[in-house]
């Protein structure tokens, strides 16, 4: 698999054992910067990220920071991303089994190595369920074709 990995300066820490564990699982690791822990405003290395996995240029991404919720945030502002928040394995797998994620969002101020490592594996390793998730996931690509996110005036409530 084709895995783009990118992480703003809190980020940065997590980013080279991520790196190596995916090269050692014979995946192709794409590292997107930052390249140290110079501040840098996170949209600005997360979105190329979240671009190349939503135009197909890599098969799944990964992004960091200090805490996982800015670059989740950014990450999901990406038409055709699902981009799950962990802390720990398994809402990692689950993002991928139940949502059909696409990237994974971690904090290094949150996580330490071998948890990250752990959420990393429980990600990659993760297969889309289908089934009953199908009807969901159809359901947030509707919200995404709207212009204003609904995708149906019969949901909306009258005041």
């Amino acid at each position: 698999m084709r895995i783009v990995v990118a992480a703003d300066h809190a980020g940065f820490p997590l980013k080279a054992p991520i790196l190596d564990l995916l090269a050692a699982a014979g995946h192709e690791a794409v590292d997107l910067g930052t390249h140290d822990t110079t501040p840098v405003d996170y949209p600005d290395v997360i979105a190329p990220a979240a671009r190349a996995v939503a135009a197909g240029h890599a098969d799944l991404g990964i992004v960091l920071g200090g805490s996982g919720t800015g670059e989740q945030i950014t990450a999901n502002k990406i038409r055709g991303i699902r981009c799950v928040e962990a802390a720990d394995p398994v809402t990692a797998r689950l993002g991928r089994e139940h949502n059909d994620a696409n990237m994974l969002a971690m904090g290094a101020r949150i996580l330490g190595t071998e948890v990250a490592l752990a959420c990393v594996r429980a990600f990659i390793e993760g297969e889309f369920q289908g089934g009953r998730h199908v009807r969901r996931i159809e359901k947030l690509m509707a919200l995404e074709s709207t212009p204003d996110g609904d995708d149906s005036a019969s949901d909306t409530p009258s005041t």
